[in-house]
Order: C-alpha cells, then structure tokens, then sequence
C-alpha cells in the first residue's frame, strides 16, 4: 500500500497554498486544453485562407478541401466519443473507493489521494471525480478499491498491532490468556478475504502462543 500524503488545502500565513494534487491536476489538464489543437471554427477559417489565397494558376482540387473537411469532422467526433466515454467511466465510479496518483513537477514528488467518489463534474471537454473534496482528472485515477477492501486492510492492521503487543513466546505468562483468546476469537470472525491479509507466518505465529499457553496452564 502506498503512502499517503494529506492533499487537503493547507493555510500558511492566513493565505491558501496551491500545492494540493487536485490543484496540479487541473491547472496541467487547463494548460493542455489551451494547447490541445485546432477546434472546428479554427480549422474552417484556416481552411477558407486557403481556398482564399491558392494559387490560381494552381487552383487545389476541391475534393480536397472536402476530404479535409470530412477528415477533421472524423477526429472530432472519435474526440467526443473518447470524452463521453471519459465522463460515463467517471460516472462509474461514484461510490467507489479510489487512490488517485498525481506528479507534482514542482517538487519532483509523486503525490497520493485515497477516498470515495462522491460526484463527478466535467470540465474542459475532461471529466473529474471529487475524492475528499477535491477534484482530480480522471486520467489520476490509479486504482479502485475492492468494497471491502479498506475494511480488511484496517483490520489486518490493527491484528498485526495486536499481535506485536505480545512478547516473545518463551517469555508468554497467563496473564495475556485473554489477548491470545480474543486474537483467536477476532481471525476465526474473519471471511475468507480478510484472512488474505493475514500473513501465513502471523498464523502460525498465533498457533505458537497458543500451544504455549495451554502448556503455562497445564502446568499450573
């Protein structure tokens, strides 16, 4: 799992920093909107200039000029395919859990947003989902959650912490019987997909407390 870094709006001197993922996101997708290319209008008026000032001695064919036409009316309706495509991906995952990944080029840092997807907005001919009330590209989105996965996740965490808290097996008293049994009580509650993030090692860990345990307490 990869870290996570807080991209909330930090306040420095009462003054808002714009150094968040989302903030990085649109600001690069606003640049490459502006840079995109010739939009139709622009094309046409290009294209009128040069039936305008052919030569005449060399007039083009106008079929070419129809071929040209009908070439661009292509690309932009394959671009307004993608683009819709875009927002009904977005739209999919509304409800989701996702980790989205943005490079900040100011600080040479790669930088992680992990939450749910509460609506998506469309932008620029781009559509964006807002993660923790922020909004990032679409394109930002590098991974979707399992449903259960953040709960698995937090559980095996909190297993491995619990675990952690006990001491070595040689040194094992009874008076961490209860921890042993509640350990064992909380893996056996797991479904199978939690117990995935249970290591087999952490197992079998657990089995060697336990052997020890009824030992202490067979001996006492």
């Amino acid at each position: 799992m990869a870290d996570q870094t807080n991209l909330g709006a930090i306040v420095k001197d009462g003054k808002i920093q714009e150094s968040t993922a989302s903030s990085i996101s649109l600001s690069k997708d606003k640049q490459a909107g502006k840079s995109n290319g010739l939009d139709k209008d622009a094309f046409l008026q290009l294209l009128v200039a040069q039936m305008k000032y052919q030569d005449p001695m060399e007039p083009t064919d106008n079929t070419e000029y129809v071929s040209q036409l009908a070439t661009f009316s292509q690309l932009e309706e394959m671009q307004n395919m993608t683009s819709g495509m875009s927002l009904q991906r977005a739209s999919g995952l509304v409800g989701s859990e996702v980790l989205c990944k943005v490079y900040n080029k100011s600080t040479g840092a790669t930088e992680y947003a992990q939450g749910i997807v509460d609506y998506v907005v469309y932008e620029n001919n781009k559509a964006y989902v807002s993660v923790n009330d922020s909004l990032y590209s679409i394109d930002d989105v590098y991974q979707v959650m399992d449903p259960g996965y953040s709960e698995a996740y937090e559980l095996a965490k909190r297993f491995a912490s619990a675990m952690g808290s006990l001491p070595e097996v040689d040194k094992l008293t009874t008076e961490y019987d209860e921890a042993i049994t509640t350990l064992r009580d909380t893996y056996d509650a797991m479904s199978s997909y939690q117990k995935s993030f249970i290591g087999t090692e952490m197992v079998e860990l657990l089995e060697k407390y336990e052997a020890k345990m009824r030992s202490l307490k067979g001996s006492v």
